[in-house]
């Protein structure tokens, strides 16, 4: 057993033994623990703070620890996949659970781990190169409400396996979901052997906590998934940052299209989630030649062609004053 496993089981007596007598209480900053939620903290500064230590002793672990570590963050999601998408939709309201079943899977199951990060040797007349990618260190990332659990597992599997540590500000209508999903995570890293709170989050994150995640001096790197404002909010941080904004993808169809292909894949993909995830199609654009076939195709394979006075209805729900209405 080495020392960062050594240091981790110690880790978690203490927070044992401290969660039996009552929330821990940090000399500065008052209770830095929720409950028995582990790498849920009640502040910004205590979250980073364990991220760091955490991060300190994952950056020595092996490679091969570091895939038993990994392997388990994916089981954990398998084995809680069916709550994570009842609970998001319940709490979030958006999507369905049917796809979100997928979306987790997916994610846990096929976001790339340590087999992409090993490290390249090349020789030549001139010498001998090494390429071995280094960890940032901790990251700050930013979650959405239409991708809750699916951020997470796919941000924290791709970070942690590069030896990062990740303090998650999740969306607040997703909080309750993502802090469960949190904790369950760190038990699963802590029982194969690695260190207490090398994911964290804050149990009621906010804007404002969004703000202070991207400006702390002890975020190395920003991850961000959302909306305008927030991305712009990233860029702008003084900060290196990765940031994926809203999507609008058309889906485009000539005359050389498999017709009766192209609309179910249209609705198949406009339908996911019930349409709230950003990278799903939003509109399409035929050629005349093809386009009321098209129309006809995609009705056969599920979608509803609005005609009359619908039309003027639909218009007034989704169009203000000539811009999409910002209240639905």
């Amino acid at each position: 057993m080495n020392e960062a496993q050594l240091n981790a089981i110690v880790e978690q007596v203490v927070l044992r033994l401290t969660n039996q007598g009552g929330t821990a209480k940090s000399p500065s900053r008052g209770p830095a623990l929720i409950g028995k939620r582990p790498g849920v903290f009640d502040d910004l500064d205590s979250a980073v703070d364990a991220a760091a230590k955490a991060q300190q002793q994952w950056s020595a672990t092996t490679l091969d620890t570091r895939a038993v570590v990994i392997e388990a963050m994916r089981q954990v999601t398998r084995d809680h996949v069916e709550e994570l998408a009842r609970d998001a939709v319940a709490e979030t309201k958006l999507g369905n659970v049917k796809d979100k079943l997928q979306k987790n899977l997916l994610c846990a199951n096929k976001t790339p781990g340590i087999e992409i990060l090993r490290p390249l040797a090349y020789s030549g007349d001139h010498g001998l190169m090494l390429t071995e990618r280094a960890p940032f260190g901790v990251i700050g990332a930013i979650t959405p409400s239409t991708n809750p659990t699916e951020t997470i597992i796919n941000n924290a599997i791709g970070m942690v396996s590069g030896g990062n540590s990740v303090v998650f500000n999740c969306h607040p209508s997703a909080k309750q979901v993502c802090a469960r999903f949190i904790a369950w995570l760190n038990e699963a890293i802590v029982a194969a052997g690695g260190p207490a709170n090398l994911i964290t989050t804050i149990a009621e994150p906010s804007i404002e906590s969004a703000g202070a995640l991207m400006k702390h001096k002890g975020i190395r790197l920003i991850v961000v998934t959302g909306g305008p404002a927030v991305v712009k909010a990233a860029m702008n941080s003084g900060k290196r940052a990765i940031a994926a904004g809203p999507g609008n993808p058309p889906a485009v169809v000539d005359e050389t299209a498999h017709v009766a292909q192209a609309a179910k894949d249209i609705v198949d993909g406009a339908s996911l989630d019930n349409n709230i995830v950003c990278i799903v199609e939003k509109e399409v654009m035929a050629v005349a030649s093809i386009a009321d076939q098209l129309k006809s195709e995609m009705v056969k394979a599920g979608a509803y062609e609005v005609t009359g006075s619908a039309i003027n209805a639909l218009e007034k729900l989704v169009v203000d004053d000539g811009h999409p209405a910002r209240d639905w």
